[in-house]
């Protein structure tokens, strides 16, 4: 993570205000502009005095959890929180209480998870537990959900709301057209309920409550989030969308990959749609009787011959452009299209644009399945030049400076009056790579403009964690997954699997495909700057790179494979680089085609 904005120096106030409502634009009131205005000025008070609300977050966490098996681990039976100023207890807690990752925590949440009722983590008893995505190794990690995870979202949302309206007001009671998706919920070994931060979220109270605070209600019902059949919820989320056509307010979901797959959707099953809008049915391709209950019994949902013509002619035309443009013409007052955009979903952000036709891409919010962490307070950005203000009342944070390693031995050592480092390093920001050295963490208002940092958390359920942000050695532009091929050839090498869509005309016009994709493979290799990389390659300790390309609908395999082991579309994200053995075996069984890079002779 790279800080963008120095923190303000601390001060007092900010911290124990209550959250206010947050509003929308009415035409009709404007009292809601000052509704509007109080949650801002609670967010900039916070922010402003970010370092006494981060040294109240801390004393917080702990009163709260001291008693906890964890903590009193580190910081003992005697601690007198109370009896401390701030600046001993942030000294105390981060001498004490080391840094940990998730393998680390991972013991005492499966105990929890087991049925161990003791306050192992945190005093308040833990009954959920929270599945990460699993697309980072393959494996899903349990994360503690409490009452406190529920109302730090209640939180983020209205308040990025509030930021959002004042560059795209919206109309009070307007719909949004939400792709989202639960998974479904099962019980823990102990009794717990589990399943993916999402699912809980949208079964909760707060869902409900978010769309009252924002005054902007999803458009499909709760049995249709809860499908289980993404299929079955796409189809149902695009009828009852285009019902809502000319009231759809802005278009969402939490990543853009689940946008660019209902939109891939839309464009093979918009006669169905449309036959099913102007008569009132709903097709017979949807199995689930919850889902064909909510959407026939829906007050909102009926035969709209009218609206059907007129939404079958503009997806005639839609159709011979290409699908340009297809959200204003489906939903003419859209203001914006809402998603996650960065990281591993940069590569859709081509496709959702040539969707959105001229509609603003706003950035999401940034967190994690263990805590939200900052907001988008600049929604008139691109997506590219996305910047988060971290919360300071989420949880307790602190940065681990990161610093490029050169070379070793006889190179200029980087020294500032806050790092001291044993080896002969030094730190040069314009280089690309992962080869890191760490300085010592520091915190929230020490924190350095242009800095790289890895971000650790401490939450509310006693655990810090350090986060592995952006230090993947391939560029997370990449397209396509890879994975790294070692063992069965000497020198290993990286392989790169792509996709592609059948478009005869553009393939007619490149000529030779296969000429194509020999460039291609030649080119990514050579694209690969990475310092470690190049060295590599050139001394031939990393082979050539290697290109497969696999049969259509190979990644749609790949996003089944995680759905059927308990992940949520709304949480799914395309694997990068993978180790898998099941993913990899998808992949190679579906390779149709193989290139060897020649860059490096």
């Amino acid at each position: 993570m790279t800080i963008l904005q120095e923190a303000a120096e601390a001060g007092e106030g900010g911290g124990g205000r209550r959250l206010p409502h947050p509003i929308v634009v009415d035409d009709d009131d404007d009292d809601d502009n000052s509704m509007d205005g109080d949650i801002v000025e609670w967010f900039e008070g916070v922010a402003e005095n970010a370092g006494a609300v981060q040294a109240r977050t801390l004393r917080r966490i702990i009163e709260l959890n001291r008693g906890a098996e964890y903590l009193r681990k580190w910081l003992g039976d005697d601690v007198r929180v109370s009896d401390m100023d701030p600046a001993e207890l942030e000294a105390l807690y981060t001498s004490a209480v080391p840094l940990a990752s998730h393998a680390d925590m991972e013991p005492y949440i499966q105990r929890i998870a087991d049925g161990d009722s003791s306050p192992v983590l945190t005093k308040d008893p833990i009954t959920m537990l929270s599945l990460s995505s699993g697309t980072t190794d393959g494996r899903p990690k349990y994360v503690p959900f409490t009452r406190f995870s529920s109302q730090s979202t209640l939180q983020i949302f209205p308040l990025a709301a509030a930021y959002r309206s004042r560059v795209y007001p919206i109309r009070a009671g307007g719909r949004v057209l939400e792709f989202l998706y639960s998974s479904k919920q099962f019980k823990t070994k102990g009794g717990l309920t589990a399943g993916t931060a999402t699912t809980h979220y949208y079964a909760s109270e707060e869902f409900t409550a978010k769309q009252r605070t924002t005054g902007s209600y999803t458009c499909s019902p709760y049995e249709v989030i809860a499908g289980g059949d993404y299929k079955q919820s796409t189809y149902c989320h695009l009828l009852l969308g285009l019902a809502f056509s000319q009231q759809v307010e802005f278009v969402a979901s939490t990543f853009a990959y689940s946008l660019v797959q209902a939109f891939a959707a839309l464009e093979e099953l918009w006669e169905d749609l449309c036959a099913d809008l102007g008569q009132g049915t709903l097709s017979s391709a949807i199995s689930s009787p919850e889902m064909r209950r909510a959407v026939l019994g829906s007050s909102s949902f009926s035969a709209s011959p009218e609206l059907a013509t007129g939404i079958e002619h503009r997806c005639r035309e839609l159709k011979r452009s290409g699908w340009r443009g297809l959200i204003p013409a489906l939903w003419p007052n859209a203001k914006y299209v809402y998603s996650i955009m960065t990281g591993s979903m940069q590569p859709y952000l081509s496709k959702l644009r040539h969707y959105a036709g001229g509609v603003a891409l706003v950035g999401a919010d940034y967190g994690s399945t263990e805590s939200w962490i900052g907001v988008n307070l600049e929604p008139a950005n691109p997506p590219e030049r996305v910047a988060f203000t971290l919360v300071p009342t989420f949880s307790y944070f602190e940065f681990i400076p990161l610093f490029r390693r050169l070379q070793r031995g006889g190179a200029a050592l980087h020294h500032d009056d806050d790092q001291q480092f044993s080896s002969n390093y030094y730190y040069d920001p314009g280089t690309s790579g992962d080869d890191f050295a760490e300085g010592e963490p520091v915190s929230l208002t020490r924190v350095k403009v242009g800095q790289q940092y890895e971000l650790v958390l401490t939450t509310f359920t006693g655990t810090n964690m350090e986060l592995n942000i952006d230090k993947d050695l391939m560029d997370e532009k990449g397209i396509g997954a890879c994975h790294a091929e070692v063992g069965a050839h000497h020198p290993g090498h990286y392989v790169v699997y792509w996709e592609l869509k059948d478009q005869r005309q553009e393939a007619e016009e490149a000529g030779d495909d296969d000429a194509v994709l020999q460039e291609c493979c030649g080119a990514m290799d050579a694209a690969f700057a990475d310092h470690g990389y190049v060295v590599s390659r050139r001394a031939r300790t990393i082979g050539p790179l290697e290109l497969r390309v696999v049969e259509r609908g190979t990644f749609r395999h790949i996003l089944e494979h995680y759905i059927r082991n308990g992940a949520a579309m709304s949480q799914y994200k395309t694997p990068r680089c993978t180790t898998d053995r099941a993913l990899l075996t998808i992949l190679d069984r579906s390779t149709v085609k193989r290139f060897w890079s020649t860059a490096y002779g």
